[in-house]
């Protein structure tokens, strides 16, 4: 979930830019006359299937330097493509795929990883297809956001993957973006590596091997697609899965991160269950005080950065009306322990090997939810590696937790995903 103070690496090479004076991008190829008008999708839309491109556009990367072979790191392309949401209904995500200028020298032909980014924040303009043209962006007087992203997406697209980023549901795209929804994010994630796959002139295969990756947020989609492969998107040739710091049962989170920097989290996801699930809106009226309701609707148009600086260290006790911290509201809702166990990771099967990383003092994230999904694929016969960041306890609630096993483990990560890519037997230690 934590990822935004990763972006200070990369502050020194860009300019701020404030979001309000921003430049449209170049028009889409169905006639899109603005980047906004790109996020509109098709109503209805058309027939057809999960990963079906439909819009493409130039997308011009803040961070990119001509290069001999071509654009470095790479060429980009907004997209949106057809995917599925929770409630099995066709959407449409938007994403960006890059094409990379670096060479590949491994076996067969060139690979595809799918990247699940980390928490971007709930508003439409904390998409990564959109910050990837921007990287910094300020929006007076809080409204700072870092694509911190660009790190792990440069790296591997200097090893010659190409590189899928998805937007996931709802962010970009009108409606609210559906927060750690294990199904929605499976889906959007699967789904970018078919539309990737579909699009002409680029230098990846239309079935070629395919990793999985991301971290917090993203390990949790990364984690969910593993278990969703074979049944939802079979076809695909899945090698590996990197799922850090998953967010694997979101009742645990919720308890951890409470009170944290990211409290404000809490809001993101309540926000996203009430688009897929609407019926809970009588449980939030019923238990939700005005200052809670403020707060839904303050984050749902907010960045990550802005979320941390207007709702960061609160409890949630100020947003029940009995004063109670809303982990213990949830639980005597039937409903909302319902839902929560619909959301939770490790009840399926990955369809291949898994790399799992987690700090043992995660103050955002619990170490010990990863050892517990770790356990459950071990058990279902999956080939896991769970490896645990020994890192101290950092100002607990400041995310340092969660923040450095993530830079720390960026090695193994890409190690581990270049290995599954050149044909190395999968490391377990089940």
């Amino acid at each position: 979930m934590f990822g935004t103070v990763i972006g200070a690496a990369i502050v020194a090479a860009t300019v701020v830019t404030p979001l309000a004076s921003a430049q449209p991008s170049a028009g889409s190829s169905t006639g899109s006359t603005g980047e906004s008008d790109f996020y509109l999708p098709p109503n209805p839309l058309p027939a057809g299937s999960p990963g079906d491109v439909l819009r493409t556009e130039p997308s011009p990367l803040a961070l990119s330097v001509p290069g001999i072979g071509g654009t470095l790191p790479g060429n980009a392309t907004r997209i949106m493509y057809r995917s599925t949401d929770s409630n099995d209904q066709p959407n449409a995500v938007t994403g960006t795929y890059i094409d990379p200028a670096a060479e590949w020298t491994g076996p067969g032909p060139r690979p595809l990883v799918v990247l699940a980014p980390g928490t971007q924040g709930q508003g439409d303009q904390c998409a990564p297809s959109r910050m990837l043209n921007r990287v910094i962006t300020y929006t007076p007087p809080l409204g700072f956001m870092v694509e911190y992203e660009v790190l792990a997406a440069y790296s591997l697209l200097s090893q010659g993957y190409g590189v899928v980023i998805t937007d996931y549901d709802g962010l970009g795209t009108p409606g609210a973006h559906t927060y750690v929804n294990r199904a929605a994010e499976a889906h959007a994630v699967l789904d970018a590596v078919r539309a990737a796959q579909q699009l002409p002139g680029t230098k990846i295969s239309g079935d070629g091997p395919v990793a999985a990756y991301g971290y917090s947020q993203g390990g949790g989609a990364a984690a969910a697609a593993a278990e969703l492969a074979e049944e939802y998107a079979p076809e695909l040739d899945l090698v590996g899965t990197y799922a850090g710091a998953p967010p694997a049962d979101l009742k645990q989170t919720l308890e951890q991160v409470d009170g944290t920097i990211l409290t404000g989290v809490i809001g993101y996801t309540l926000n996203g269950l009430l688009k897929s699930d609407p019926d809970l809106q009588l449980i939030v009226d019923e238990n939700i005080n005005d200052a809670g309701k403020a707060m839904l609707g303050q984050v749902a148009n907010q960045c990550v950065g802005e979320t941390i600086l207007t709702v960061g260290l609160h409890r949630t006790q100020e947003y029940t009306k009995t004063g109670e911290p809303m982990s213990v509201v949830l639980d005597r809702i039937p409903r909302a322990q319902e839902i929560l166990a619909q959301n939770k990771i490790g009840e399926r099967t990955p369809n291949a090997p898994v790399l799992s990383q987690s700090g043992t003092s995660d103050d955002i994230v619990p170490h010990g939810q990863a050892v517990q999904l770790a356990g459950a694929w071990c058990g279902r016969g999956a080939t896991v590696q769970l490896s645990s960041a020994q890192v101290p306890a950092i100002v607990p609630g400041s995310g340092a937790g969660h923040l450095i096993p993530d830079i720390l483990g960026l090695g193994e990560a890409q190690n581990w995903i270049k290995d599954r890519f050149y044909g190395v037997p999968a490391p377990s230690n089940c």
